[in-house]
Protein backbone atom coordinates (compact mmCIF):
# COMPACT_ATOMS: atom_id res chain seq x y z
CA UNK A 1 0.00 0.00 0.00
CA UNK A 2 1.31 3.24 -0.87
CA UNK A 3 2.17 5.48 2.10
CA UNK A 4 -0.67 8.05 0.82
CA UNK A 5 -3.14 5.81 0.62
CA UNK A 6 -4.64 6.81 3.96
CA UNK A 7 -4.02 9.62 6.37
CA UNK A 8 -3.53 9.86 10.17
CA UNK A 9 -7.38 8.33 11.70
CA UNK A 10 -7.18 11.80 14.18
CA UNK A 11 -5.98 14.89 11.77
CA UNK A 12 -5.94 17.69 14.61
CA UNK A 13 -4.56 20.16 11.92
CA UNK A 14 -4.93 20.20 7.75
CA UNK A 15 -1.11 21.01 7.86
CA UNK A 16 -1.10 16.83 9.00
CA UNK A 17 -2.48 15.96 5.52
CA UNK A 18 0.56 15.27 2.77
CA UNK A 19 0.29 17.69 0.47
CA UNK A 20 1.34 14.96 -1.93
CA UNK A 21 -1.36 13.06 -1.38
CA UNK A 22 -3.51 12.21 -4.59
CA UNK A 23 -7.10 13.19 -3.10
CA UNK A 24 -5.45 16.23 -0.86
CA UNK A 25 -8.15 18.76 -1.65
CA UNK A 26 -10.60 16.83 -0.79
CA UNK A 27 -9.10 15.79 2.00
CA UNK A 28 -8.63 19.16 3.23
CA UNK A 29 -12.42 20.12 2.36
CA UNK A 30 -13.84 17.44 4.41
CA UNK A 31 -11.39 18.62 7.34
CA UNK A 32 -12.72 22.00 7.55
CA UNK A 33 -16.11 21.28 7.09
CA UNK A 34 -15.85 18.83 10.14
CA UNK A 35 -14.00 21.48 12.09
CA UNK A 36 -16.76 23.84 11.21
CA UNK A 37 -19.48 21.69 12.87
CA UNK A 38 -17.37 21.58 15.73
CA UNK A 39 -17.40 25.49 15.90
CA UNK A 40 -21.08 25.84 15.19
CA UNK A 41 -19.95 27.12 11.48
CA UNK A 42 -21.32 24.13 9.60
CA UNK A 43 -24.62 22.78 10.48
CA UNK A 44 -24.12 18.59 9.86
CA UNK A 45 -26.47 19.28 6.66
CA UNK A 46 -23.67 20.87 4.99
CA UNK A 47 -21.38 17.57 5.55
CA UNK A 48 -24.00 16.33 2.96
CA UNK A 49 -23.68 18.96 0.54
CA UNK A 50 -19.54 18.52 0.45
CA UNK A 51 -19.97 15.13 -0.08
CA UNK A 52 -21.98 15.71 -3.36
CA UNK A 53 -19.48 18.64 -4.30
CA UNK A 54 -16.99 16.27 -3.48
CA UNK A 55 -17.88 13.18 -6.17
CA UNK A 56 -18.99 16.08 -9.11
CA UNK A 57 -15.43 17.25 -8.50
CA UNK A 58 -13.91 13.75 -8.86
CA UNK A 59 -15.74 13.63 -11.98
CA UNK A 60 -14.02 17.02 -13.33
CA UNK A 61 -10.37 15.52 -12.64
CA UNK A 62 -10.31 18.07 -9.57
CA UNK A 63 -9.25 20.52 -11.47
CA UNK A 64 -10.38 24.47 -13.17
CA UNK A 65 -11.23 23.49 -16.32
CA UNK A 66 -11.16 26.42 -19.38
CA UNK A 67 -14.69 26.96 -19.12
CA UNK A 68 -14.66 27.37 -15.38
CA UNK A 69 -12.21 30.04 -15.65
CA UNK A 70 -13.52 31.57 -18.21
CA UNK A 71 -16.82 32.07 -15.91
CA UNK A 72 -14.46 33.08 -13.34
CA UNK A 73 -12.80 36.12 -15.26
CA UNK A 74 -16.69 37.30 -16.21
CA UNK A 75 -17.34 36.80 -12.74
CA UNK A 76 -14.64 39.17 -11.79
CA UNK A 77 -15.67 41.65 -14.64
CA UNK A 78 -19.30 41.41 -13.12
CA UNK A 79 -18.67 42.62 -9.71
CA UNK A 80 -15.70 44.98 -10.85
CA UNK A 81 -18.58 46.74 -12.18
CA UNK A 82 -21.80 46.57 -10.10
CA UNK A 83 -22.24 49.18 -8.01
CA UNK A 84 -23.67 47.31 -4.86
CA UNK A 85 -21.74 43.93 -5.03
CA UNK A 86 -21.53 41.49 -1.93
CA UNK A 87 -20.80 37.90 -1.39
CA UNK A 88 -23.26 35.22 0.17
CA UNK A 89 -21.46 33.50 3.18
CA UNK A 90 -23.52 30.16 4.10
CA UNK A 91 -21.74 28.18 6.95
CA UNK A 92 -19.86 25.68 4.20
CA UNK A 93 -18.38 28.86 2.34
CA UNK A 94 -17.20 30.25 5.98
CA UNK A 95 -15.44 27.05 6.44
CA UNK A 96 -13.79 26.41 3.67
CA UNK A 97 -12.85 29.84 2.53
CA UNK A 98 -13.23 32.36 4.51
CA UNK A 99 -9.79 34.37 4.21
CA UNK A 100 -10.22 34.32 0.59
CA UNK A 101 -13.34 35.56 0.33
CA UNK A 102 -12.32 38.62 2.67
CA UNK A 103 -9.32 38.92 -0.27
CA UNK A 104 -12.13 38.86 -2.48
CA UNK A 105 -14.44 41.28 -0.73
CA UNK A 106 -11.64 43.71 -0.57
CA UNK A 107 -9.84 43.34 -4.42
CA UNK A 108 -13.52 44.50 -5.82
CA UNK A 109 -15.22 46.06 -2.91
CA UNK A 110 -18.11 44.29 -1.84
CA UNK A 111 -19.94 43.31 0.94
CA UNK A 112 -19.91 40.52 3.01
CA UNK A 113 -23.34 38.76 4.18
CA UNK A 114 -23.90 36.10 5.99
CA UNK A 115 -27.19 33.93 5.16
CA UNK A 116 -28.30 30.65 6.51
CA UNK A 117 -30.94 27.89 5.47
CA UNK A 118 -30.47 27.17 9.48
CA UNK A 119 -30.39 30.63 11.09
CA UNK A 120 -29.85 30.33 15.05
CA UNK A 121 -28.28 33.61 16.31
CA UNK A 122 -25.40 31.34 17.88
CA UNK A 123 -24.46 30.77 14.21
CA UNK A 124 -24.93 33.87 12.91
CA UNK A 125 -22.29 35.30 15.64
CA UNK A 126 -19.99 32.33 15.13
CA UNK A 127 -19.60 32.82 11.48
CA UNK A 128 -19.29 36.52 11.84
CA UNK A 129 -16.66 35.93 14.33
CA UNK A 130 -14.75 33.70 12.01
CA UNK A 131 -14.75 35.88 8.98
CA UNK A 132 -13.81 38.89 11.72
CA UNK A 133 -10.33 36.13 12.73
CA UNK A 134 -9.98 35.65 9.21
CA UNK A 135 -9.77 40.04 7.99
CA UNK A 136 -13.16 40.89 7.47
CA UNK A 137 -13.92 44.51 9.08
CA UNK A 138 -17.91 44.51 8.06
CA UNK A 139 -20.04 41.46 8.46
CA UNK A 140 -23.88 42.18 7.45
CA UNK A 141 -26.23 39.94 7.77
CA UNK A 142 -26.71 40.44 11.64
CA UNK A 143 -29.96 42.91 11.40
CA UNK A 144 -31.60 40.96 8.83
CA UNK A 145 -34.10 43.66 8.61
CA UNK A 146 -35.35 42.56 5.09
CA UNK A 147 -36.61 39.81 3.41
CA UNK A 148 -36.03 38.22 0.24
CA UNK A 149 -39.54 38.20 -1.79
CA UNK A 150 -40.89 34.77 -3.07
CA UNK A 151 -39.37 32.73 0.31
CA UNK A 152 -40.27 31.47 3.46
CA UNK A 153 -37.94 30.00 6.18
CA UNK A 154 -35.18 31.79 7.50
CA UNK A 155 -33.02 32.04 4.49
CA UNK A 156 -35.16 34.87 2.82
CA UNK A 157 -33.78 37.10 5.72
CA UNK A 158 -30.98 39.75 4.09
CA UNK A 159 -29.57 43.18 5.07
CA UNK A 160 -32.05 45.71 3.68
CA UNK A 161 -28.51 47.00 2.59
CA UNK A 162 -27.07 44.26 1.72
CA UNK A 163 -28.26 41.82 -0.50
CA UNK A 164 -31.78 43.25 -0.69
CA UNK A 165 -30.34 46.27 -2.30
CA UNK A 166 -27.33 44.37 -4.34
CA UNK A 167 -27.32 44.64 -8.30
CA UNK A 168 -24.31 41.76 -7.89
CA UNK A 169 -24.88 38.77 -5.84
CA UNK A 170 -21.91 36.13 -5.16
CA UNK A 171 -23.94 33.14 -4.23
CA UNK A 172 -22.26 30.29 -3.50
CA UNK A 173 -23.16 26.84 -2.90
CA UNK A 174 -26.69 28.14 -2.58
CA UNK A 175 -30.22 26.26 -2.62
CA UNK A 176 -31.91 26.47 -5.84
CA UNK A 177 -35.35 28.07 -4.78
CA UNK A 178 -33.29 31.19 -3.34
CA UNK A 179 -31.18 31.44 -6.60
CA UNK A 180 -34.78 31.53 -8.23
CA UNK A 181 -35.90 34.26 -6.01
CA UNK A 182 -33.18 36.61 -6.18
CA UNK A 183 -32.95 35.79 -10.29
CA UNK A 184 -36.57 36.97 -9.81
CA UNK A 185 -35.51 40.30 -8.13
CA UNK A 186 -33.32 41.37 -10.86
CA UNK A 187 -30.04 40.56 -9.19
CA UNK A 188 -27.35 39.30 -11.53
CA UNK A 189 -26.10 35.96 -10.02
CA UNK A 190 -23.11 34.37 -9.46
CA UNK A 191 -23.15 30.96 -8.47
CA UNK A 192 -20.15 28.82 -8.04
CA UNK A 193 -21.97 24.75 -8.03
CA UNK A 194 -20.12 21.63 -8.77
CA UNK A 195 -23.29 20.03 -10.29
CA UNK A 196 -24.26 22.15 -13.41
CA UNK A 197 -27.61 20.37 -13.26
CA UNK A 198 -28.96 21.90 -10.24
CA UNK A 199 -30.78 24.82 -10.20
CA UNK A 200 -28.59 27.69 -9.23
CA UNK A 201 -25.84 27.30 -11.95
CA UNK A 202 -28.80 27.02 -14.50
CA UNK A 203 -30.59 30.24 -13.36
CA UNK A 204 -27.07 32.06 -12.70
CA UNK A 205 -25.83 34.47 -15.34
CA UNK A 206 -22.81 33.53 -14.59
CA UNK A 207 -22.01 29.83 -13.28
CA UNK A 208 -19.27 28.40 -12.19
CA UNK A 209 -18.64 24.73 -12.11
CA UNK A 210 -15.73 24.14 -10.01
CA UNK A 211 -14.45 23.70 -6.52
CA UNK A 212 -15.00 26.96 -3.61
CA UNK A 213 -11.68 26.47 -2.99
CA UNK A 214 -9.91 26.89 -6.44
CA UNK A 215 -12.77 28.95 -7.96
CA UNK A 216 -13.07 31.90 -5.09
CA UNK A 217 -8.88 32.87 -5.52
CA UNK A 218 -9.46 32.49 -9.29
CA UNK A 219 -11.47 35.02 -8.90
CA UNK A 220 -9.82 37.03 -6.99
CA UNK A 221 -6.75 36.59 -9.46
CA UNK A 222 -8.63 37.51 -12.67
CA UNK A 223 -10.18 40.52 -10.61
CA UNK A 224 -6.45 42.01 -9.26
CA UNK A 225 -5.53 41.52 -12.90
CA UNK A 226 -8.51 43.78 -13.92
CA UNK A 227 -8.64 46.46 -11.54
CA UNK A 228 -7.21 49.06 -14.04
CA UNK A 229 -8.99 47.25 -16.79
CA UNK A 230 -11.50 50.18 -18.62
CA UNK A 231 -15.30 49.97 -18.19
CA UNK A 232 -15.70 48.84 -22.13
CA UNK A 233 -13.20 46.33 -21.40
CA UNK A 234 -15.39 44.97 -18.60
CA UNK A 235 -18.30 45.22 -20.36
CA UNK A 236 -17.11 43.32 -23.92
CA UNK A 237 -15.69 40.55 -21.29
CA UNK A 238 -19.52 40.44 -19.87
CA UNK A 239 -20.91 40.17 -23.02
CA UNK A 240 -18.80 37.83 -24.45
CA UNK A 241 -19.46 35.05 -21.68
CA UNK A 242 -21.71 32.11 -23.10
CA UNK A 243 -23.38 30.52 -19.65
CA UNK A 244 -25.49 28.50 -21.44
CA UNK A 245 -21.77 26.93 -23.13
CA UNK A 246 -20.16 27.25 -20.04
CA UNK A 247 -22.86 24.65 -18.63
CA UNK A 248 -22.75 22.48 -21.75
CA UNK A 249 -18.62 22.42 -21.60
CA UNK A 250 -18.86 21.27 -17.91
CA UNK A 251 -21.48 18.54 -18.08
CA UNK A 252 -19.48 17.01 -21.04
CA UNK A 253 -16.44 16.84 -18.94
CA UNK A 254 -18.28 14.94 -15.80
CA UNK A 255 -19.69 12.89 -18.26
CA UNK A 256 -17.07 11.98 -20.60
CA UNK A 257 -13.56 12.64 -18.45
CA UNK A 258 -12.28 15.06 -21.26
Amino acid sequence: MSDHETVPAEVEDESEIPADHPRYTDLVTRHRIERGVEKGITHLQGMHAEGRGSAFDYLLGEETTPSADDAERAAAAHLLLADRPVLSINGNVAALVPAEMVALADAVDADLEVNLFNRTPERIDAIASHLRKHGAEDVKGIEADALIPGLEHERAKVDADGIYAADVVLVPLEDGDRAEALEAMGKTEIVIDLNPLSRSPRVADVPIVDNIVRAVPNITAHARELADADEATLEAIVTNFDAQAALEAAEARIRSGF
